[in-house]
């Protein structure tokens, strides 16, 4: 039954295969992204196959030899094969479930975040900044680039608001399970008197749309220049790059202040409008999955607690998995694969059980 499965995904990648070099699909540029992304996660699949099928012959060889041998020398060996290759099939078995599991086709994407400062006044703010850095940090292990959109500064430091794209191969497949409210108890630094405080801020973790998602025409977007603030030498308040895009017909609008360039600040800009309205949609995709899985948080759900920093036991619980670990200040400086990494698998084992995307 296995192998049927995994034979027809191979028929399928070779004729995604061919499709790619198809003239026709090459002009259709919306058609080609989909069969490249379908293209990459099939030859994985497709890897794994033969590696199974080599071991299932292998396995079928050891198993007659075991059976038809009559020198006990051969026959020991080859049983002791026959143990490693079945071990070796059933671990590949296992993997391979976990692979036909239908992925969701925007976690290859990029990813666009969003941290705001919630209830909590200049400690929230902080708080906010530090999450920045720890997404900045993990980031950086994982070789993915981040690039800041906007944002609004903290009047003590850290960030009210920082929106920034974050490119790499599965960015946001990565990093979506950060979506929802992240809530710290910790003594604040604003504090005098050495009383724990609770401070919140939230995350928003939305895949980068592309122009093949989203259409916009240039007539119904606004453009407005203005001023950029913040860090950013002579050109700061004194030149009209800072960009704010309003999409007419929703009303939805994107800024970007973070680049000295007006034409830069406009294709940022743009990504994060069209990542907005895309968003729409995909927030009802979300929400539904949101209802079956409590590994997923629905992006439209932005209070919804998942998480809390206890900062005086040096604790951290994901709320979702009920996961509490004891690494905090590890965890704060970017060390977080961990905790995304028991979030998949278990994502992945409700998705087995269920048997659906």
């Amino acid at each position: 039954m296995l192998l049927e499965k995994l034979q027809a995904i191979q028929l399928r990648f070779q004729d995604v295969e061919k499709l790619l070099s198809s003239p026709d699909v090459m002009n259709d540029m919306k058609r080609f992204a989909q069969l490249n992304r379908d293209y990459k996660s099939l030859k994985i699949i497709v890897g794994k196959y033969h590696e199974y099928r080599n071991v299932m012959s292998n396995l079928e060889h050891a198993r007659k030899v075991v059976s038809i041998e009559k020198d006990d020398e051969f026959r020991d060996m080859a049983k002791l094969e026959l143990d490693d290759l079945e071990v070796k099939s059933q671990a590949l078995e296992e993997e391979i479930k976990y692979l036909l599991i239908p992925s969701d086709p925007e976690d290859t994407k990029d990813a666009i975040m969003e941290i705001r400062a919630g209830t909590g006044g200049d400690e929230a703010s902080l708080f906010a900044g530090e999450l920045f850095r720890m997404y900045n940090k993990f980031s950086e292990g994982k070789g993915f680039k981040i690039e800041v959109v906007d944002f609004t500064e903290g009047t003590m430091g850290g960030f009210k608001e920082v929106i920034f794209n974050v490119k790499g191969d599965g960015a946001y497949g990565t990093l979506k399970y950060e979506s929802g409210g992240h809530r710290v108890q910790r003594v604040p630094q604003t504090e005098t008197q050495g009383r724990v405080h609770t401070s919140a801020a939230t995350v928003v973790v939305l895949p980068e749309a592309d122009e093949f998602d989203v259409e916009i025409k240039p007539n119904e977007i606004r453009k407005d220049l203005f001023c950029s603030s913040g860090p950013g030498g002579q050109s700061v308040n004194t030149t009209y790059s800072a960009v704010r895009l309003t999409h007419i017909p929703t009303g939805i609008v994107a800024q970007c202040q973070d680049e000295k360039s007006q034409i830069k600040n406009y294709e940022k800009a743009l990504s994060v409008l069209r990542t907005r309205i895309y968003e729409v949609e995909y927030n009802k995709r979300m929400e539904e999955r949101a209802k079956k899985r409590k590994t997923m948080v629905s992006t439209g759900d932005r209070s919804a607690k998942i998480r809390t920093y206890n900062y005086p036991q040096s604790r951290i619980t994901d709320h979702r998995i009920g996961l509490t670990m004891h690494n905090l200040q590890n965890f704060i400086n970017g060390d977080i694969g961990e905790m995304i990494e028991a979030l998949q698998v278990a994502e992945n084992a409700e998705r087995l059980k269920e048997g659906v995307a």
